[in-house]
């Protein structure tokens, strides 16, 4: 097979040719036909966010894909099914805390490192071997567009942060770096609960009608955040025109921490604060919630990395159902040979609702 390698952090993904993946027990061989690039890949592969990669390695974070191969345990997919592949790979030894590798992009702790060496390589390539519960039968609606579907994962995360802080139909989220390309999933996200929904880095509340109507602006700070904290929340609260119900933080790790506390800081009493940013990943201050106002006020912080293998299932049915439109977004795809190309690109578009889509499988 074909595949993109980087070979040390700094340099340039090398295309070449690699022996074909063998699935074994508990595994699926999967076609790749389409994985998103997300906007900061340039920023892993150079080492700046020292993602724990161990090159020499095929990074990309899952995908949509043609079933090759599965092993003995599958009992419903079936060779040449269409599928989404998720990269969040749990260990199977230890239900209530399992570790953590995402395939081909990031691990979380020693054990997540040895998952990570059993499952070493991405998405960047033709063939990839994934777990048998990581993969997901998708509609036939998928096959005229696997570049578009491939926008899943992507999705997945705020999903993931929905289903953490429970929103329910009616209630009012502020999400704290909403016009970022993870913030804005989070924004079309209202489709599954109907909920308001919030953008400008906590600086543009909206409220929506019901699970499928449109988002439509209440108010909206157009300047962004200023740098006075308690401005910036006064600012928040002010447009949100009404009590604040949930925040839902996806800041990356160049934001400083003032601005998640600003936002944080504007829900009700009994209000909960789901942390999936990046926020001192790279340095600098800590949160530093105060106690008396998280005590006081009963307030729920909750912090949630990726999403439950339960998200999978829900954000096919909601696009298979059309709550979620994808229509809409901006998808450019690049072919294999020019993965670099593809990583500059999606570096240079990175706002709401742009997609960058690598074609590993031409044909």
């Amino acid at each position: 097979m074909r595949a993109a390698v980087l070979t040390e952090f700094g340099a340039p993904l090398t295309v070449r040719e690699l022996p074909d993946p063998e699935a074994g027990g508990g595994e699926v061989l999967v076609e790749v036909l389409a994985t998103c690039v997300l906007p900061y890949a340039a920023e892993v592969f150079s080492g700046e966010r020292h993602y724990p990669l161990v090159p020499p390695v095929v990074p990309g974070l899952g995908g949509v894909g043609r079933v090759v191969h599965v092993g003995p345990d599958a009992t419903r997919l079936r060779g040449g099914d269409l599928v989404w592949c998720d990269a969040t790979v749990r260990s199977r030894d230890d239900a209530l805390t399992p570790d953590i590798t995402l395939q081909g992009w990031s691990s979380r702790g020693d054990g997540g490192a040895r998952l990570a060496q059993h499952l070493h390589d991405g998405s960047f390539s033709e063939l990839m071997r994934v777990p048998t519960e990581n993969v997901f039968r998708l509609p036939a609606a998928a096959e005229d567009d696997p570049a578009r579907w491939a926008a899943l994962g992507l999705h997945g995360v705020p999903y993931g942060g929905l289903l953490a802080g429970e929103l329910e139909a009616g209630e009012t989220l502020l999400v704290s770096g909403a016009t970022g390309n993870l913030g804005s999933s989070a924004v079309a996200g209202r489709a599954r609960v109907g909920g308001g929904t919030g953008g400008r880095t906590g600086a543009e509340p909206r409220r929506a009608r019901s699970p499928r109507c449109p988002v439509r602006p209440r108010a909206c700070a157009r300047s962004g955040l200023t740098g006075d904290e308690a401005a910036d929340r006064a600012s928040m609260a002010e447009a949100a025109d009404g009590p604040v119900d949930m925040v839902l933080d996806l800041l990356p790790p160049s934001a400083p921490s003032s601005a998640t506390r600003a936002a944080a800081m504007t829900v009700r009493e009994y209000g909960r604060v789901v942390l999936m940013g990046g926020v001192g990943m790279l340095g600098g201050d800590d949160l530093a919630l105060p106690y008396p106002w998280i005590m006081r006020n009963s307030i729920t912080v909750r912090g949630q990395w990726l999403y439950p293998r339960r998200a999978n299932v829900g954000m096919v049915r909601l696009l298979a159902s059309g709550a979620l439109d994808l229509a809409p977004e901006r998808v450019r795809s690049f072919p294999l040979d020019a993965v670099n190309d593809a990583v500059a690109y999606a570096a240079a578009h990175g706002g709401p609702f742009d997609r960058t889509v690598l074609i590993p499988t031409v044909g």
